[in-house]
C-alpha cells in the first residue's frame, strides 16, 4: 500500500484542505472511495486500525475513530482510498461552513489523478455520511453512487435543527460533537456580539433551564468562543425559516443511486436513523435502505464492509454482484433476530394499529367506552409530577402495558403518539420510551425512577420520542398519521395555557421488533431523560440527554373516550411474514 499523507489540494477560492490518499501498490488507475469529515483524518486510515482492536460505542478506547472505513479493506479490493479534511478543521485551511463547493473541488482534483480511472464513490459513517449527500447535490459528474450510513436527518444539513433539537427539546449531542470535532475555533476573550446576537445570549444566559446544567452555562459564558456548536444551539432554539423548503430542493440536486441506513442503537443519539428515511422516502434515484440491529457498530465497521464492497462493485466497476436485483429494504428483525426484506418503508402490508392508554395504566386496542356508559373517576387523567434536577435525581414516569400478548406481534416501522394532557406550567418536555417487557408476574406499573425497577424485570428499550409542549404546531401538509412533522420555527412557538388539555401528536422514531406470544408491549411518558440507569438496548449508560424544566411540572393525562390518547403501531400481519434468505 502507497501512502501519501497531507497533501494539500487548492479549491477555486484558493483554500487549501489537507488530503490523504491511500492507493495500491500496484501502478495503474482505480476507482476512488472518498471520504471527508470533521473528524481528524489521523485518526482514520491504517495507523489507528494496526493498533487499536474493533472498538464497541462506549468501549474505554471508543473515541470515533475510523468512522472512514477500513482502508485495507478498501486496498485490498481494488480501490483507492482519499481521506480528507474540510475546510476550517484539523490541517486544513479557511473556516468551516463556507463549503458549498468544496466536495465538487475535491472530486475534480481526484480525477485529474494518474491512479483515478475516472469513477468515485463516498464512504464513511455519522459525519462521513452527512458529507456525502452534501457532494451528491453538489453535482460532480464523476461521483457514481454513495453510500451514507448513519446520516443526520436531512433537514437542515449536517448539524440541523431536527438533529439537536427533536421534537424542539434540546439534546446535549452538540456538546460532545464539539468534544471529538477538529473545528477552528476564536480563542481569544469573549468580546461584544451584534445587536441581535447580544440580545438572544442574554435571553439565554437568563433561560433558568441552562443554568441547571453548569456545563451548558459555561459554555454560554464565553459568548461562542469556545464550543461553538453547543453555544449556537442554546443560542438558536428554533429552525430557521426556509429550511425546509431548502432541503426539498436538495432532495432534487442528488442524482445518483444511494444506499443509506442506520442502526436502533441511534436511540443514544437520535439523528441517524431519521436521517435515513427521509432521504430514503424523498430522493427518487436507485436507491436500498438498511436498518441494523441494536448494537452499535465497531470500529472500523467490519461487518458492514461486504455490502459496501458490493455496492460499489456494481456501481463503480461494473460488476453484476445482484445487489440491485435484491428487495431494496433490509431490515434486523429484534425479538425474532433475523433479517427480513421488503419492498418500501414504510413496508406496503402495514396495518396500523390504534393501542389505547386505559385506566390502572394498561394499553389495549379496545377504544375507551363511551362517557354515557363509564363513571366520572373513569374519566379521571392520570397524573405524575417531575421536580427538576435541582431537587431530585428520580425520574417520574406512567408506564402503560398491554396484556401478555397471547401470540408473536411483529411492528416495523415509524410510530406515532397522539396524546391529550394538561399541565400546570407554560412547559415541559414529552419523552415517550416504547420497550419490549418479558413475561414477569413481578412487573410493576407504578410511577418510579430507572433504577428502582425490580432486578429481575427483563426489559428491553426499542425506541423514543421527544416533544417539548410549546414546539406542538403541526405542518399539516408534510405530516402523516405515522410522522407528525412539526413546524418548530421561531414564529410556531407557543407557550401552553396552564390547566387547559392540549392534543399533542409525538413522533417516535421507527423500529422492527417482534413482541414474543406471554410479552407486552409497553409505553413509558415521562418528561426528564438523563442518565440514570444502563439502557436496555445496548448494555451501556444511557449518556447523552436532553435538557430538561428546572421547573416542578404536574402532567395529567386523559384517556376517555372524548380524549383518546393513543399509540399508533405499524403492525405486520404475520402471514406476510417471511425470512430474508
Amino acid at each position: 500500500m502507497i501512502a501519501e499523507r497531507d497533501v494539500h489540494v487548492a479549491m477555486r477560492d484558493g483554500t487549501r484542505l489537507a488530503v490523504d490518499v491511500y492507493r495500491p501498490d500496484e501502478p495503474g488507475r482505480y476507482p476512488v472511495l472518498y471520504a471527508a469529515a470533521l473528524h481528524n483524518k489521523d485518526l482514520q486510515g491504517p495507523d489507528i486500525a494496526d493498533v487499536l482492536p474493533p472498538q464497541p460505542a462506549h468501549a474505554p478506547l471508543w473515541f470515533g475513530p475510523i468512522e472512514a472505513g477500513d482502508t485495507r479493506r478498501f486496498i485490498a479490493n481494488g480501490y483507492v482510498h482519499v481521506i480528507a479534511q474540510p475546510r476550517g478543521s484539523a490541517k486544513s485551511e479557511g473556516r468551516y461552513g463556507h463549503e458549498d463547493t468544496d466536495h465538487y473541488d475535491t472530486i475534480e482534483w481526484i480525477t485529474q489523478q494518474p491512479w483515478c480511472d475516472g469513477n468515485v464513490g463516498m464512504v464513511g459513517i455519522s459525519g462521513y455520511a452527512g458529507e456525502q449527500w452534501r457532494a451528491a447535490a453538489q453535482g460532480h459528474p464523476a461521483l457514481k453512487a454513495i453510500f451514507p450510513y448513519d446520516a443526520c436527518s436531512a433537514y437542515g444539513g449536517m448539524f440541523g435543527f431536527r438533529d439537536f433539537f427533536p421534537g424542539g427539546v434540546l439534546h446535549t449531542f452538540p456538546y460532545l460533537l464539539d468534544v471529538f470535532s477538529t473545528v477552528h475555533e476564536s480563542r481569544d476573550r469573549p468580546t461584544q456580539l451584534p445587536d441581535e446576537e447580544e440580545a438572544l445570549w442574554r435571553e439565554a444566559m437568563a433561560n433558568p433551564d441552562f443554568k441547571q446544567f453548569i456545563n451548558l452555562y459555561n459554555i454560554l459564558t464565553q459568548k461562542g468562543q469556545r464550543t461553538f456548536v453547543m453555544y449556537h444551539a442554546m443560542t438558536h432554539p428554533w429552525e430557521p425559516d426556509g429550511v425546509v423548503e431548502q432541503a426539498e430542493e436538495t432532495f432534487k440536486k442528488i442524482k445518483v443511486p444511494f444506499y443509506t441506513g442506520s442502526g436502533a442503537y441511534a436511540y443514544t443519539y437520535k439523528l441517524h436513523w431519521l436521517g435515513a428515511q427521509h432521504y430514503f422516502r424523498n430522493v427518487d434515484q436507485p436507491k436500498k435502505l438498511i436498518f441494523t440491529g441494536p448494537a452499535h457498530l465497531e470500529r472500523p465497521y467490519h461487518e458492514y464492509h461486504d455490502e459496501l464492497i458490493r455496492w460499489y462493485d456494481h456501481w463503480l466497476k461494473g460488476i453484476d454482484t445482484g445487489i440491485m436485483s435484491e428487495p431494496p429494504v433490509r431490515y434486523w428483525l429484534m425479538g425474532s433476530n433475523e433479517w427480513r426484506t421488503a419492498d418500501d418503508w414504510p413496508l406496503p402490508e402495514t396495518e396500523w394499529t390504534r393501542f389505547y392508554l386505559g385506566g390502572w395504566e394498561t394499553l389495549s386496542t379496545r377504544p375507551p367506552r363511551p362517557a354515557a356508559e363509564v363513571g366520572a373517576a373513569a374519566r379521571q387523567p392520570d397524573v405524575f409530577t417531575q421536580m427538576p434536577l435541582t431537587k431530585t435525581t428520580k425520574i417520574e414516569r406512567l408506564r402503560y402495558l398491554t396484556d401478555p400478548l397471547p401470540h408473536d406481534l411483529t411492528v416495523v416501522g415509524p410510530i406515532s403518539l397522539t396524546l391529550y394532557a394538561e399541565i400546570d406550567q407554560p412547559d415541559t418536555n414529552w419523552i415517550v420510551i416504547l420497550k419490549d417487557v418479558g413475561p414477569d408476574v413481578s412487573v410493576r406499573t407504578a410511577r418510579e425512577g430507572e433504577r428502582d425497577l425490580p432486578p429481575d424485570l427483563k426489559e428491553r428499550e426499542l425506541t423514543r420520542g421527544w416533544l417539548k409542549a410549546s414546539y406542538r404546531a403541526l405542518d399539516e401538509e408534510r405530516s402523516t398519521p405515522w410522522e407528525p412533522f412539526h413546524k418548530l420555527t421561531r414564529d410556531s412557538v407557543a407557550p401552553v395555557e396552564p390547566g387547559e388539555v392540549v392534543e399533542y401528536r409525538v413522533q417516535i422514531l421507527g423500529t422492527a421488533n417482534t413482541f414474543k406470544a406471554g410479552h407486552r408491549i409497553c409505553l413509558e411518558i415521562t418528561s426528564m431523560d438523563v442518565p440514570t440507569g444502563t439502557g436496555a438496548m445496548t448494555g451501556v449508560e444511557y449518556i447523552p440527554y436532553h435538557v430538561t424544566s428546572s421547573t416542578t411540572v404536574t402532567h395529567r393525562i386523559y384517556r376517555d373516550a372524548d380524549r383518546p390518547s393513543h399509540l399508533l403501531l405499524p403492525v405486520i400481519p404475520s402471514n406476510n411474514e417471511e425470512p430474508s434468505p
